[in-house]
Formats: C-alpha cells, sequence, structure tokens
C-alpha cells in the first residue's frame, strides 16, 4: 500500500497549487481519501476528504471556497486544488487513506508523505 503526495513548492500569496495523492495496493473503492496539513509547531489538521462517490467533507471552515478536492479512479489519483493560497496555509501537507471521512485522524489506515506548501505573503 503506498499514498505519494507530490505538487508542493512556493508559492505568492493568492496563486494557486494543485497537490496530488498517487495511490495504490488498495482500491479507492473501498477507501476514502483525506488530505492533511501540519504546520511548525502545530497538531496536524484536516483539510478535505472524498468519499468514493465523489462527495466532499471540509475539516475546516479555513478553505472553503478555496480548496476542493477531486478523484480520478482510473488514475487511483485524488486531487487538492488550492486557490487563493494564504501565509497561513504554509505547512506540509499529507494524503491519508481510511474507511470513512469522519473517522478520526488517529484512525488513518494508511499514510503518506507529506509535500511542502509554503506561500509567501
Amino acid at each position: 500500500v503506498q499514498l505519494q503526495a507530490s505538487g508542493g513548492g512556493l508559492v505568492q500569496a493568492g496563486g494557486s497549487l494543485r497537490l496530488s495523492c498517487a495511490t495504490s495496493g488498495f482500491s479507492l473503492d473501498y477507501y476514502v481519501i483525506g488530505w492533511f496539513r501540519q504546520a511548525p509547531g502545530k497538531e496536524r489538521e484536516g483539510v478535505l476528504c472524498i468519499s468514493s462517490s465523489g462527495d466532499s467533507t471540509y475539516y475546516t471552515d479555513s478553505v472553503k471556497g478555496r480548496f476542493t478536492i477531486s478523484r480520478d479512479n482510473a488514475k487511483n489519483t485524488v486531487y487538492l486544488q488550492m486557490n487563493s493560497l494564504k501565509p497561513e496555509d504554509t505547512a506540509v501537507y499529507y494524503c491519508a487513506a481510511v474507511r470513512s471521512c469522519y473517522a478520526r485522524i488517529s484512525d488513518m489506515d494508511y499514510w503518506g508523505k507529506g509535500t511542502q506548501v509554503t506561500v509567501s505573503s
């Protein structure tokens, strides 16, 4: 089982990035994929989750209207589109697989390595 997050980088405030979470070794038909982030000195927090049917669940109001999540089951990949980025979005972003978008962070089945997103002011 593997999840690999990519697409991070350095961007100016107001810019956009699209993160990808490539998965292998399990079926996206049976798992939801969540995006999480961890800023320096802070706890990891949930950002967005997408179900097997494509329904989105926001974990934080701070990204509503700016971030969206999508999935391409044929490519076994989930995307996080981040628009209107703010310096406070700076963090390492992780993707994880679990059975339900309502699971706790501690209950994630599989985690990928993170990708750094840095938003400059």
